[in-house]
């Protein structure tokens, strides 16, 4: 698969994901398997403010190919934004977020918001495209809702204007992650564009990515909230694609042990505090599914020390299985 000049020799994508996918959480899912990461998304507005919150969720990840994701409905602040959103991150290639559901978002007109005005969009992705000289990629959903499914023509036009791979999420903007994904529109999509098509929605194990591959025809496959805790979800699709058996994920104490990796990047990358904040909600994803956990989720709620961290870890290594 091509995007651009860019060989992508794994098409297992991370999902960009507000408040989930930084760039502690995109080098474990790189180191397992993810051939494809993008930060989560930045504003185009904050960026050219010289905001450094948002210049710091940039930073790029080792082990795979990272896209920098950025969002705006300003051509022009949105090609300054990607030229800096570039020589910030150093990153392979840029994405529009055109498929963002969020009411603070789509109804200011940005992600998803832009499916509704389809030429801006595409002035958008024409002033990047010509603003840097990496691939610029776009993902999108079906559309707003059921009565204005305009998918079709609305990544036509982003091939058109210069846009080098979509992804496309099987849903509307009204459906948020509800319901079942659309991969037969996403088919449609695939068979009427030249350039990369990227699946994503409802790929929740191997067996799904196979059935979801086999149905769009996709170039690609992007997992998101599937990966929740669960970074070996790649490995478990990259076994079901090559028709290979899964050996089945690692025992509780080798998923500690990433989940203590992730939180120690995470203290490096944010410090100490805003690293156990995170920690609050992924720790809690890592012990889905695991009997008895309830008592040491709820110890996790509280944590406020990577101290706390390691004490939680060992006691549940120690007590459950």
């Amino acid at each position: 698969m091509q995007i651009g000049n860019l060989n992508v020799t794994n098409p297992l994508f991370l999902a960009p994901m507000a408040g989930v996918t930084d760039w502690a959480f995109r080098t474990i899912c790189a180191q397992l398997g993810a051939g494809v990461t993008v930060t989560e998304m930045v504003s185009s507005r904050a960026l050219v403010y010289k905001d450094q919150k948002s210049a710091k969720l940039l930073r790029k990840n080792e082990g795979s190919l990272c896209g920098a994701q950025i969002f705006g409905n300003d051509p022009q602040i949105m090609a300054q934004a990607a030229q800096m959103a570039l020589e910030i991150s150093g990153c392979d290639f840029l994405d529009i977020n055109m498929g963002c559901p969020m009411p603070k978002i789509a109804n200011s007109g940005d992600g998803c918001g832009l499916m509704r005005t389809p030429e801006l969009a595409g002035k958008i992705v024409e002033a990047v495209v010509q603003a840097v000289s990496v691939p610029v990629t776009v993902k999108c959903r079906l559309g707003w809702d059921k009565g204005s499914i305009n998918v079709l023509d609305f990544t036509k036009r982003m091939e058109d204007s210069g846009a080098a791979m979509v992804a496309v999420h099987g849903r509307t903007r009204s459906m948020l992650y509800t319901g079942v994904a659309d991969w037969d529109t996403i088919r449609k999509v695939k068979e009427q564009l030249t350039i990369p098509v990227v699946a994503n929605g409802d790929i929740t194990d191997g067996a799904a990515a196979v059935r979801c591959q086999k149905r769009t025809g996709a170039d690609g496959l992007m997992i998101g909230r599937s990966v929740f805790g669960d970074p070996w979800i790649f490995q478990e699709v990259q076994a079901a694609l090559a028709g290979e058996e899964y050996a089945g994920r690692p025992c509780l104490k080798d998923r500690i042990d990433v989940s203590l990796e992730q939180f120690r990047l995470s203290e490096q990358d944010h410090g100490e505090h805003i690293a156990c904040l995170e920690a609050r909600k992924h720790f809690a994803w890592y012990l889905r599914g695991v009997a008895h956990s309830s008592y040491y989720k709820n110890q996790i709620t509280s944590l406020n020390t990577m101290e706390d961290i390691y004490r939680v870890a060992k006691d549940v290594v120690r007590d459950l299985r």
